[in-house]
């Protein structure tokens, strides 16, 4: 009789430890969006090759070539160079919301008016607010909706101080690696506006990246496919390069 009290007794220890020890390995919602930034803005800084083809509901496509730096979290410049109708338009997004636009056509640079974020970025399926350089938890309140076995699906909620065009956001977080698999945007009415889509996540020099990407526009039915080539990391990028001076050359 003692002999089955005892079993039980050590019985209940192993399954209350166990529960225990999953209870502290469990991620809230707040912990896996920051690791999701750690994750995105792990360089120091990061250079990029991008080509973009836009696919219209016809199935008609036109290409879009840009380069692309990142400095931190918070810096980060893009300019095209193809087609010639294209070339030379750049964009760049600072700290604090602040981001500015040049065209080449009219030799300006101008800053971008927070109720414009949601217009398309050289007619891609990419607003401004979508092109800027950001933490996800800075600007968003997390809800974890469920884990599946490979991803974390967070709701994202603007904080109340947040710029932005979308009501909510739904994001599917890899559980591994804690980088982005997808993301649903959603409009002021509530319904589904945009999907972007990682699909092909490399890791290259340690660092993870998505090489092709799709951002699809759901309401319009038009899409943009993103390559990415000739990728390199903390090469010791100048601040020059995140200026307006810059922007315009």
């Amino acid at each position: 009789m003692k002999r089955n009290i005892l079993a039980v007794m050590l019985s209940l220890i192993l399954v209350l430890s166990v529960s225990t020890a999953w209870s502290e390995d469990k991620l809230t919602a707040d912990q896996i969006l920051k690791k999701v930034d750690e994750v995105e803005n792990a360089p120091k800084d990061q250079t990029r090759e991008i080509k973009m083809v836009l696919i219209d509901k016809g199935g008609k496509e036109s290409l879009r070539e840009m380069n692309m730096w990142q400095k931190g979290f918070d810096k980060r410049t893009a300019k095209f160079t193809a087609p010639a109708d294209q070339k030379g338009i750049g964009f760049l997004s600072l700290p604090n919301d602040v981001m500015y636009l040049y065209l080449p056509a009219f030799k300006k640079t101008r800053r971008i008016a927070a109720h414009v974020k949601n217009g398309k970025f050289a007619g891609t399926d990419f607003t401004y607010e979508d092109m800027e350089a950001k933490k996800y938890s800075e600007k968003w309140n997390p809800e974890l909706l469920k884990q599946e076995d490979s991803a974390y699906i967070l709701q994202l909620m603007p904080k109340p101080e947040t710029n932005t065009d979308y009501s909510k956001l739904v994001m599917w977080v890899n559980s591994n690696n804690f980088y982005i698999v997808k993301i649903e945007h959603y409009d002021h009415a509530g319904k589904l506006r945009k999907i972007l889509t990682n699909e092909k996540i490399e890791q290259i020099k340690g660092y993870w990246i998505p090489t092709t990407s799709t951002m699809d526009d759901i309401q319009e039915g038009h899409k943009t496919k993103i390559t990415l080539n000739n990728i390199k990391y903390d090469t010791g990028l100048s601040d020059e390069i995140f200026t307006e001076r810059y922007l315009s050359r």
